[in-house]
């Protein structure tokens, strides 16, 4: 498994007591396949997220994300592995009104050490694998919404990750665009290996995934097999 969440609790102060904010979660996604997890607002959907990035460390419990358990990390080994393993597809793009689609990628791995052209390529490469390829000298205020989330896909890829974890990305979205958002993800999953872990508030197009699951007040129920029970 490239993504192995195991028996996580995680509590948050609140006044004089805590408040649980995951409840004994557990879940495994393996490398090429892609788990939608849905659940009302405040339910841990965030919480879960930030956890399997290795952003907030559980009380208890163990992550794994390729093969090493993470909660026992310092700061900077945990950092490295983000940059390493790690790719975040954030609900608002936040692109960087100044650069082009392609440099937004660059960015995101000039701290690699890779000499500037094989990045340009590896960016090049990813945006036409988004359909973006004619747009890479476009800034964000020439593209489109849809084509905004492909950058941000596409910039979360850029240093080929084994775990990818995507907050809400059809929120802003039409559902025509939504959708090619979500199959754009689904064909990358699958082409690219990732371990993919997907949370959205749109119950529409779980058919989609290869596993669904449910979070209530911090805990997780896994579903039947989106497909399987269409």
């Amino acid at each position: 498994m490239t993504l192995l969440v195991h028996d996580v609790t995680l509590t948050y102060p609140d006044g004089d007591g805590r408040l649980t904010a995951l409840d004994h979660v557990s879940l495994e996604v393996p490398a090429g396949t892609l788990t939608a997890i849905v659940g009302p607002s405040g339910s841990g959907k965030s919480s879960l997220l930030a956890v399997a990035a290795t952003l907030v460390t559980p009380d208890s419990g163990a992550v794994v994300v390729a093969g090493r358990e993470t909660t026992r990390m310092g700061a900077a080994e945990k950092s490295a592995l983000r940059r390493e393993k790690i790719g975040i597809v954030f609900q608002q793009p936040n692109l960087l009104a100044s650069l082009t689609a392609v440099e937004q990628l660059q960015v995101m791995a000039h701290l690699s050490g890779r000499p500037p052209r094989e990045l340009r390529r590896r960016a090049v490469e990813l945006l036409d694998a988004v359909g973006l390829a004619d747009k890479a000298d476009r800034r964000p205020h020439e593209l489109s919404g849809g084509q905004r989330q492909r950058v941000n896909i596409a910039r979360a890829l850029m240093n080929e990750p084994t775990v990818l974890l995507v907050d809400e990305p059809t929120s802003a979205l039409d559902h025509e665009r939504g959708a090619a958002v979500l199959d754009l993800l689904v064909t990358l999953t699958r082409e690219r290996s990732t371990a993919t872990v997907l949370v959205t508030h749109d119950h529409a197009h779980l058919d989609r995934m290869d596993r669904a699951a449910t979070i209530t007040d911090g805990r997780l129920v896994q579903r039947p097999d989106p497909v399987a029970a269409a």
